[in-house]
């Protein structure tokens, strides 16, 4: 006897091909929607929320328009996921991962149509994606020995990266900005000492990097604008007037001049407080919680510069750069680490005045200036710069370097298709397909361009079969071009991310034959 109802009422459940066609058709339509800002002629999307504000977000980067989507398909989920995964990894390649999960899918659908199963192809793609891995291995060029060399290399995946981005018009400026940043960090692929802030006005022209730190704060009244070999002490403590912190406590005095003892005895609290933190032998005190008038006037008094409200990844950073810790208590000196730096002083940029220190224990550290026009402008100028960051900063470790420009799909493509054409059985279909998934992304970057791109494609393919060929799509002629003199490189360890985070996603989308919601729990009346 079959049973009649398994689930309750609200749930729903979708079997078989239906399953299958569900996840299928969500997958490729999130790769639709990210396909268009792929390559250097990419265009942007406008996300603008519903919520408080309305607020906007232009953008290109694959990862932050699949962030700001609420979606209810279960399968575009997971390539929201992979995205967002890749750009917190690699950083670059948001876009490329999605469009060929979704590419693959598109090719899986049609093989499952002519009555091939899943796990069949699955297998297929997995061959195919070690064939493709390999393929790159044996093509990729490593300079990290020659300093010279792996600096221009490192320019051009700069300049690459940025390429497709809205810095594309002052790529060689920012790429320097880049490479020079990361050139500090001396192989650490930790980005929290390099510090972006983003000051509107002026173009994305007068951006620079300044070596040293910036803290967005003005200098006090009465304090010292300049202070060479400073000491510096980072705090993170109540400096304002001591207040008797018990809840609702109440204080019930006869005279008035009880009050002003009260007064006193708080004031006493926190001279002695001051004088504690003085007692350090420091000429710089910057804390992260405010600081009333009284304390601050004792601070000027002994000639220290006194920071308040200094935002807590200022606070972190700062710490960091400067080589102290961040104290909240004063009893014993000696083991409280100070930071050190050669000279603070007053700067303007634009009409603001920040304070600059310069000349910090750790080498590493540096700030870039962002100026734009607005600050969207800006936003999406940091996210472009944080992509190619990221990426320089990976390729200063694992310093393997590939070409650009729909060559590495082409020489994956190549390499996939012999190994089809070699394999018995139905699996060839399925590697066949993941070499067609590989093509689709240097199709979809001439399509973006309004180019022939059925035409590239197919003299790029020829180009390909000459042994060692460079070839690739050159965007701005719209023609094949050689990509070794046209300068645009990627880095080997972006490019491997892709193709096994998109194999991956799409093999966990093929495996689905079943999608079952869940009713929601119902609150019962409590009366």
């Amino acid at each position: 006897m079959a049973v009649e109802k398994l689930f309750k009422d609200e749930a729903t459940e979708e079997k078989g091909e239906r399953a299958r066609m569900a996840s299928f058709v969500g997958a490729m339509a999130i790769a639709d929607l990210v396909k268009t800002t792929l390559g250097p002629k990419g265009m942007d999307k406008i996300l603008q929320s519903t919520g408080r504000g309305h607020s906007v977000t232009v953008t290109n980067d694959g990862a932050t328009i699949l962030k700001s989507l609420h979606i209810d398909n279960p399968a575009a989920k997971v390539l929201i996921d992979i995205s967002k995964v890749q750009d917190d990894e690699v950083g670059d390649g948001t876009t490329s991962v999605v469009v060929l999960a979704g590419e693959l899918l598109r090719e899986a659908e049609k093989l499952v149509g002519s009555k091939i199963h899943p796990m069949t192809i699955i297998s297929g793609y997995r061959m195919a994606a070690d064939c493709a891995r390999r393929a790159l291995l044996d093509r990729v060029k490593d300079n990290k020995d020659d300093a010279e060399k792996f600096r221009l290399d490192l320019m051009r995946i700069a300049m690459t990266t940025l390429s497709s981005k809205i810095l594309s018009q002052d790529k060689e400026h920012f790429a320097k900005l880049a490479v020079d940043a990361v050139m500090r960090l001396k192989g650490s692929t930790n980005l929290e000492s390099i510090q972006i802030i983003k000051k509107a006005g002026g173009s994305l022209k007068d951006s620079f990097l300044d070596e040293g730190f910036i803290l967005d704060k003005k200098i006090g009244l009465g304090q010292p604008k300049r202070i060479e070999n400073a000491n510096i002490l980072v705090a993170n403590t109540a400096m304002d007037t001591d207040k008797v912190k018990i809840y609702g406590a109440r204080v019930r005095v006869d005279s008035m001049a009880k009050v002003a003892q009260i007064e006193g005895a708080e004031k006493d609290k926190m001279r002695e407080k001051v004088q504690k933190i003085i007692g350090h032998g420091i000429n710089c005190f910057v804390n992260r919680q405010l600081i009333y008038n009284f304390p601050e006037e004792l601070f000027a008094d002994a000639g220290i510069l006194a920071i308040e409200h200094a935002d807590f990844d200022g606070i972190e950073r700062l710490a960091l750069v400067t080589g102290g810790e961040i104290a909240s208590t004063f009893d014993n000196p000696e083991s409280v680490k100070l930071g050190h730096c050669k000279l603070i002083e007053e700067i303007m940029i634009g009409e603001d005045k920040l304070i600059h220190f310069s000349g910090v224990e750790m080498g590493q550290a540096c700030t870039i200036v962002l100026r734009g026009a607005s600050f969207h402008v800006l936003d999406e100028a940091e996210r472009s710069l944080h992509d190619a960051l990221c990426v320089l900063s990976q390729t200063v470790n694992d310093s393997r370097v590939l070409l650009g420009g729909g060559w590495p799909e082409m020489v994956m493509a190549k390499a996939v298709d012999e190994l089809a054409r070699k394999t018995p059985g139905k699996k060839s279909h399925a590697i066949e397909a993941f070499s067609r998934a590989l093509i689709a992304i240097p199709t979809i970057i001439a399509d973006n361009a309004g180019l022939d791109s059925a035409e590239l494609v197919a003299q790029l393919r020829a180009e390909h079969h000459k042994e060692d060929s460079n070839a690739g799509i050159d965007v701005i002629t719209g023609a094949v071009g050689d990509m070794s003199e046209l300068g645009i490189s990627e880095a080997f360890k972006v490019k491997q991310a892709v193709l096994l985070s998109a194999t991956e996603a799409a093999e966990m989308i093929l495996r689905v034959d079943e999608i079952i919601t869940c009713a929601p729990r119902r609150r019962e009346d409590r009366m």
